[in-house]
């Protein structure tokens, strides 16, 4: 058991970095501006809409093609204009459904309440809001610049908390409704050499945990997928093959199938959500043991 744990400890401390320093720093999309093409047989005042943030592509998407196989209309926001133009025409090709896109960097403190605006003077009728959007990988406090620690708090915390806010009242208005926060399992416990992520990430846990009861009696439904590894680049794959050979493969979950996981549990209202047998396994007794010792066992399997 200790050697899966150690396993799994490594895994985690040890992803390749998701996003490049010189991508950190984009300007400000004007959505108050962005220009609006009602679909030619949807009506936008009935028709349910789920908002994943971050979803045009890795688990995002995953998560997007579970809620479009469910016949949710989709509004997509993610940073780069070209992934988000193939994933609406595969979803809409795929599964007959509208998807908006917005390009927008999360990180500002306008974007939240710019979305919010725009759902509100489009009538969206909102049923599910995904936080999916994150930072990390294997650089992180001490070995990353302070302005790129503080993108990662924003993106991965802030972000989360603020769409979530300013989009309550539409999620209030047409519950029952839900909310699905995407996290870690690095959020399970403190890593030292991933210290930021996962202290951002136990963040997200949290507040799910919290913001769940706080809407109990709103009809709003909360829940957490904290997922273990996830397959979303090459190069993630060729790391653990590398690093963990058999465990690793066997540990991680395709994205479609971590969206699709995700989609269906948060529609039947489960708060905490991890796929795969082994990653659900590791984590359990990654929450029981005393976190002194797994601080000391994620040390050891990153020395």
């Amino acid at each position: 058991m200790k050697a899966i744990l150690l396993f799994t400890l490594l895994f985690l401390t040890g992803l390749p970095v998701s996003a490049q320093k010189d991508e950190l720093r984009l300007p400000q999309a004007n959505i108050d501006s962005m220009s609006y093409v009602k679909p030619t047989n949807v009506s936008i005042e009935h028709s349910d809409y789920a908002l994943v943030a971050g979803g045009s592509k890795g688990i995002g998407y995953g998560i997007a093609e579970a809620l479009a196989k469910r016949k949710f209309n989709l509004i997509l926001i993610a940073r780069h204009q070209d992934a988000l133009d193939k994933a609406k025409e595969r979803l809409e090709k795929d599964y007959k459904v509208h998807v908006e896109l917005l390009k927008l960097d999360l990180e500002h403190e306008s974007t939240a309440d710019s979305i919010a605006r725009w759902c509100t003077s489009k009538n969206i009728h909102l049923k599910m809001l995904c936080n999916v959007a994150g930072l990390g990988g294997p650089k992180d406090y001490l070995s990353l610049p302070l302005d790129s620690l503080r993108y990662m708090v924003r993106l991965n915390v802030e972000s989360c908390m603020a769409l979530t806010l300013t989009l309550l009242p539409l999620l209030e208005k047409n519950k029952p409704s839900y909310i699905l926060n995407v996290a870690s399992m690095a959020g399970l416990a403190p890593i030292p050499i991933k210290n930021m992520y996962s202290a951002t990430k136990s963040a997200v846990i949290f507040f799910s945990y919290s913001l769940r009861q706080q809407l109990r009696k709103k009809g709003i439904s909360v829940s957490c997928l904290s997922p273990g590894p996830v397959f979303t680049k090459p190069e993630i794959v060729q790391y653990t093959k590398k690093h963990l050979g058999w465990f690793g493969l066997k540990m991680a979950v395709p994205p479609e199938r971590v969206g699709e996981i995700a989609v269906r549990n948060t529609l039947r209202g489960k708060m905490m959500i991890i796929p795969g047998t082994l990653a659900k396994i590791s984590s359990f007794f990654i929450r029981i043991l005393p976190r002194r010792w797994v601080v000391a066992l994620y040390g050891t399997a990153a020395d």
